[in-house]
């Protein structure tokens, strides 16, 4: 699976009330999120964005409560992965179920500027940056996390293995 976008970087300790302020937790409808995703960051992040565009971060991206709203808010803007030094782990792990790809790559972040244009290829793991040429390697993602991030989540991915069991 290749994405393509460009670059919006953030600092440490990305916590999920930026990414998602708590305001809007009564929301439960995806595209409504979308619309306040990063606002309490950059105002004007969603509509500077385009859909396949690259959340950057440094460290311990998605701290802070265990709210799911945080990476759907992202996937459903149309941002098309999630690349950061680290993550917290409830975060990390929400964001696989729900099949939005992150990567952690320390290289990556650090040489990469805002603005840049990125191609990732999640099988092999790598980070091309097509601005300056350079190429990142991050941990690649298993066989099934892929088939689970193809399908659009752990429910997608649940919902399809049942119907070709003929269980639905």
């Amino acid at each position: 699976m290749k994405l393509q976008g460009r670059v919006f970087k953030f600092g440490a300790n990305v916590d999920t009330d930026v990414i998602i302020p708590a305001r809007y937790l009564n929301v439960s409808d995806p595209s409504e999120l979308a619309k306040h995703v990063m606002e309490d960051a950059d105002s004007s992040f969603v509509s500077k964005m385009k859909p396949g565009d690259i959340i950057m971060a440094t460290t311990n991206f998605g701290c802070g409560s265990s709210r799911e709203h945080a990476p759907l808010a992202i996937k459903a803007a149309g941002i098309s992965c999630v690349v950061a030094k680290s993550f917290a782990r409830i975060f990390l792990r929400n964001s696989i179920n729900i099949g939005l790809p992150v990567l952690e790559c320390e290289e990556a972040v650090d040489r990469t500027n805002p603005g840049d244009m990125l191609e990732i290829e999640l099988e092999k793991g790598t980070i091309k940056n097509l601005s300056s040429g350079e190429t990142f390697r991050a941990k690649a993602y298993p066989d099934f996390m892929l088939q689970l991030i193809s399908a659009g989540g752990l429910i997608e991915y649940t919902k399809n293995k049942l119907k070709s069991a003929g269980k639905t």
